[in-house]
């Protein structure tokens, strides 16, 4: 939902950063894999219930996130490789900050985490399972032509996911309310998603059935 706004806030400092990346030689799926193994290090320090550090590891890594994909559009090198590497780890990163959570108080937090996880599973492939069919009828990507996948709206994005991971990691005691909170928010994404999805998709001319 605040995708809209935040990431065009975002393109210009990312831009200055991917300069320097560029400058020094390094590659946009560098950057994603170096995000990446960044991001998992939240794992581990989710799980000690070192918050404050765990919560440094997921900001840099939205920050590489943001990254990869600046150096590839100042370098010429985007791909469809490097697009699907990047959503994949994403995806990959996301569940691995709910387990962490429910790694450092077992008994607290599973429910909630697997919750999450649930609500993740709606939101992720509905996400994915319309940009396969975005790119196969060629529609567009009006507000996010950065995107490499077709970005279908919905009211958790990846603004309110990061935003929700910060919250999570400044109030962890509450982690089983506020995750339950979120979950419910991102199964209102999925079927916002799958009614979008589905009137689009079956709207176009000879295409819908």
């Amino acid at each position: 939902m605040l995708d809209r706004w935040t990431m065009p806030l975002t393109q210009r400092p990312l831009l200055r950063l991917a300069h320097r990346l560029a400058k020094i030689g390094l590659r946009p799926d560098q950057v994603t894999l170096m995000a990446f193994a960044v991001g998992g290090l939240a794992l581990p320090l989710l799980a000690m219930e070192a918050y404050g550090w765990a919560l440094a590891m997921i900001l840099l890594n939205r920050l590489g996130d943001g990254l990869d994909g600046a150096l590839a559009r100042l370098t010429h090198n985007t791909s469809d490789a490097g697009g699907f590497l990047d959503i994949g780890l994403d995806f990959v990163f996301y569940a691995a900050v709910v387990l962490g959570f429910a790694l450092a108080d077992p008994a607290a937090n599973a429910l909630a985490a697997a919750f999450l996880l649930f609500a993740f599973i709606g939101t992720g492939t509905s996400f994915l399972a319309f940009a396969i069919m975005a790119v196969r009828h060629g529609l567009d990507r009006p507000r996010f032509q950065e995107k490499a996948f077709y970005y279908l709206h919905g009211l958790t994005e990846g603004t309110e996911t990061v935003l929700a991971f910060v919250v999570f990691c400044l109030w962890p005691s509450h982690f089983p309310m506020l995750a339950s909170l979120f979950a419910t928010a991102c199964l209102i994404t999925t079927a916002m998603r799958l009614w979008g999805g589905y009137g689009t998709l079956k709207a176009l001319p000879g295409k819908g059935s």
